[in-house]
């Protein structure tokens, strides 16, 4: 009987119920798209921010100060302070996580080609491209790090020196010389376009500092929180160094991911207050026409509590049915946010439909709280047709 009786009341004042499962339904959309992306909020703007390059530096201590990643690359000290590879390089893989999206060692030596001054980056070159994903390259990479033969020169270099990939540039410093193949043209926007990168042995070799660093840099994704961790532990690992993220890159990437959950979760309370104050307006003026039906199962012997649980139940059909139709919506409308911010798509969350459809089911309730007036009614005073 209970459920013929509640077919019976969704099938009436079809009108308004479409107004309030309306509602629901956008409410839900919106809800379950921004959950999904609150959920993947995280990795998504980690990715974006490691498009900035590396955000952690290990440095020999505080006779080397940086305030970021492009003031080590655009000096070349003439008596830089270096430590020792093999002191610090086996730490870093040691504690390398799949958080470390790259790491790499630097030594810069400032060569002379055609007796013109050049700043030469010795690194690892597979690395550094994926330090770097911003730069543009014209050419072919350096696949392997133990490559002595061939180098990556930046645009300004190969435009003033009139290099090619496939040429050729040889690179002198202190009677000891190299002569390196062109793989590729490196077009950054920045210092690098006015410096050629080659392989950390090269850089050694040419400056007699076999085993020897000036840094290392490395790209971690995570918060601030979890990469200021990371870094403590390299700290741990490396006492006498100086291990410290760029503030301006972990910074910026803790903050604006702390600015952007704080949106979702006031858009999402947003809307879930104005879901419930339509689906209030909506019970009210369903309320006010019940009277008749609620006065008339009175009089047959009804109790408060069950007919105030079977216009419940009607509530709770509405929201669990708006909330899976929403969900659905949601999930096509949480691929077109991430198209359109971050330039992929969002995965779905299969944890974000029942949560949508419980806080539905929720606001739908909480919508009908004009529903508990009906107890009220007088069975004599409607039976009158006052």
């Amino acid at each position: 009987m209970f459920g013929r009786l509640l077919w019976k009341l969704l099938r009436s004042n079809r009108g308004r119920l479409a107004v309030a499962l309306v509602a629901v339904i956008s409410g839900a959309a919106v809800i379950s798209a921004l959950l999904n992306l609150e959920f993947d909020v995280e990795r998504k703007l980690t990715q974006e921010f490691r498009l900035l390059g590396a955000n952690l530096v290990i440095s020999p201590g505080s006779s080397m100060q940086t305030n970021g990643a492009a003031s080590y690359r655009s000096t070349a000290p003439a008596s830089p302070s270096l430590m020792s590879e093999a002191a610090v390089l086996p730490q870093v893989k040691r504690l390398r996580t799949r958080d470390v999206v790259a790491s790499a060692p630097y030594l810069y030596i400032v060569a002379r080609t055609h007796d013109t001054p050049i700043v030469v980056a010795g690194t690892w070159l597979d690395e550094a491209r994926k330090l770097e994903p911003t730069w543009k390259l014209e050419g072919d990479a350096v696949a392997s790090r133990d490559d002595a033969i061939q180098c990556l020169v930046g645009r300004d270099v190969a435009r003033q020196f009139g290099l090619a990939p496939g040429g050729q540039i040889e690179l002198n410093y202190l009677g000891r010389s190299a002569r390196l193949n062109v793989a590729g043209i490196v077009d950054a926007g920045g210092a690098e376009d006015s410096q050629v990168f080659v392989n950390l042995p090269v850089a050694q070799k040419l400056a007699e500092l076999e085993g020897q660093i000036q840094f290392v840099q490395l790209s971690v994704s995570g918060t601030a929180t979890s990469i200021g961790g990371y870094a403590a532990r390299l700290t741990n690992s490396l006492p006498g160094y100086d291990v410290r993220p760029i503030r301006q890159v972990t910074e910026a990437e803790g903050n604006l991911l702390s600015r952007t959950r704080l949106l979702i979760v006031s858009m999402v309370v947003l809307i879930l207050v104005l879901t419930a104050l339509c689906v209030l307006a909506t019970m009210a003026a369903l309320a006010m026409e019940r009277r008749a039906d609620v006065g008339l199962m009175k009089a047959l012997g009804g109790t408060i509590s069950r007919i105030v649980g079977l216009f419940l139940a009607e509530v709770g059909v509405l929201g669990a049915a708006g909330g899976l139709i929403g969900c659905i919506a949601g999930v096509a409308l949480s691929q077109w946010m991430g198209r359109r911010v971050f330039g992929t798509s969002i995965t779905p969350r299969w944890e974000v439909f029942p949560l949508t459809i419980a806080l539905m089911v929720v606001v739908a309730m909480t919508g009908a709280l004009p529903l508990r007036r009906l107890g009220r009614v007088k069975p004599a005073v409607i039976l009158r047709g006052e």
